[in-house]
């Protein structure tokens, strides 16, 4: 009797801990499918961003006798660099300089955008006046309306460019700016740039986040409003600072529809870039490159090598930048977000 007690009490005492390793079981079954799928869903992701630039790369490193070849796909069948130096003679024109002045440009456009939108967003944030309500509107109006729809009536604008009439009056004719570079640079300080609206909701909506104490500590200190804006407040946005110069540089660098429009002739990587690679100058480009290479045939593929050659050549800016900001531009993120 006393053997039969025992053996239930092992059963029951067996059967209780099975119950209670069940679901920790299933629990840790759980958490680690829910983990490799997660997991394998970032791969997916990052096999979807590179896949473009992995099948690019080695269409870019092949010499261009051997490119299209059959019996390489991933590794080229012979190393060769001669898409970049095409780059170098073709698009570039034997001169560094193209580049550099494009990335000139790209940084003055910047350094506009960010003082001219710090001083607009400031304004909407932190100071009350008539009708602020409804320039914020229109800022975000700006925004969101495609801005082609602004372009036949910026184009008009600047290719008879006058001032309240003063400039007919003085010198009996307005002034065409079309292809010149001074009309992208009014397009910044006016606020019109690329994205600029977006620059000026970015930082009129960090100054509103930040503690209205800080101002009054200022006020009574004795400082002014421009004081307390230079001296106080701008140094405080450094976070938002970062994060529209970068964007405004990038997109600054990038832009082929406002340098397209109104400065085709300026010395913009990108521009030229669009112009060399058209579809109509396919032939063109093949013969020359026959012709400097050496090389008997050339066909479309080697034309699509030469194109991508010349956008990695023009991205290689902004990777180096992006290499030394992005943890910069990761950690303000959370501090430029949207508040009330």
């Amino acid at each position: 009797m006393k053997k039969d007690n025992l053996s239930t009490v092992k059963n029951r005492i067996f059967s209780e801990a099975s119950v209670v390793e069940n679901p920790f079981t299933r629990k840790k079954f759980t958490s680690f499918a829910s983990g490799m799928f997660f997991f394998s869903l970032i791969i997916g992701v990052c096999f979807a961003i590179l896949y473009p630039i992995l099948t690019l790369l080695p269409m870019v490193f092949t010499d261009l006798r051997n490119i299209g070849s059959p019996d390489a796909i991933w590794i080229p069948s012979k190393f060769g660099v001669n898409s970049l130096e095409f780059v170098f003679r073709s698009v570039m024109r034997g001169d560094v300089m193209i580049m550099v002045k494009s990335l000139l440009y790209a940084f003055t456009i910047c350094i506009i955008q960010v003082f001219v939108s710090a001083m607009a967003g400031y304004s909407l944030a932190r100071t009350d006046f008539r009708g602020k309500g409804f320039v914020f509107f229109l800022v975000i109006f700006v925004f969101l309306v495609p801005r082609q729809s602004f372009l036949i009536t910026q184009y008009l604008h600047f290719k008879h460019f006058d001032i309240f009439g003063l400039f007919h009056l003085f010198l009996g004719h307005d002034i065409d700016l079309i292809n010149k570079p001074i009309t992208l640079y009014l397009l910044a300080i006016f606020g019109f740039s690329v994205n600029q609206s977006l620059f000026i909701f970015i930082f009129r909506q960090f100054f509103k986040g930040l503690p209205v104490e800080i101002e009054e500590a200022s006020l009574i200190d004795g400082a002014g409003f421009y004081k307390t804006y230079f001296k106080i407040m701008l140094p405080n946005a450094k976070p938002a600072i970062l994060t529209v110069a970068v964007l405004a540089f990038v997109w600054a660098y990038g832009d082929i529809y406002y340098t397209n429009y109104f400065n085709t002739d300026g010395p913009y990587f990108g521009v030229i870039i669009d112009h060399t690679f058209k579809d109509a100058n396919n032939w063109y480009i093949n013969n020359q490159a026959r012709q400097w290479f050496d090389t008997a045939t050339t066909n479309n593929l080697a034309f699509e090598a030469l194109k991508q050659a010349s956008i990695i050549t023009f991205l290689t800016p902004l990777l180096i930048i992006y290499f030394f900001v992005q943890r910069k531009i990761v950690e303000n993120l959370d501090r430029v977000g949207i508040v009330g």
